[in-house]
């Protein structure tokens, strides 16, 4: 099968890159459901979104980013072909991070007391924001890698 996107983007990379387009249209779409007054359904979007999430970041994701990134590290730091990455992992782990946690203090009792939020509205839009950054700097990270071609020799798959 032939890459979608760019010619010299593998699939896998062609595939993340629409998964978490489509991930954060649902988050959006979850949104909309909400103020629709459809809680439930609005719930069972956001919760599979964050978990469907976690295992392309920690299977396709970060592997890439430890292999082509991290070892050349600070030093090419400025390039973005590092940089965009880098901030990915950054700002991205804060919003699985950040998703898993409201799920948690949404959906069960696991979470203290003094450590649980009352406002969802404004974590719900913390998430939201932060995780739209990590797609634009997703979609970034794909014209520099693979459009652009400011890669290193080496190139990644991510």
């Amino acid at each position: 099968m032939a890459t979608v996107f760019a010619p010299s983007a593998p699939e896998l990379a062609d595939l993340v890159a629409a998964s978490e387009v489509a991930l954060a249209a649902m988050l959006v779409a979850g949104m909309f459901l909400v103020r629709a007054r459809h809680v439930r359904l609005h719930k069972y979007v956001q919760s599979a979104v964050v978990l469907v999430n976690l295992p392309i970041v920690l299977a396709a994701m970060l592997p890439q980013y430890l292999a082509h990134v991290l070892p050349d590290l600070p030093g090419d730091l400025g390039r973005p072909y590092y940089l965009l990455p880098t901030l990915a992992v950054f700002v991205g782990g804060a919003a699985e991070a950040l998703g898993i946690f409201i799920l948690l203090v949404a959906g069960t009792n696991w979470v203290p007391e003094r450590w649980r939020f009352r406002r969802y509205k404004r974590w719900m839009r913390t998430e939201l924001v932060l995780w739209w950054t990590v797609v634009i700097l997703g979609l970034a990270i794909y014209y520099v890698w693979y459009v652009g071609v400011a890669a290193p020799s080496s190139g990644g798959s991510w």
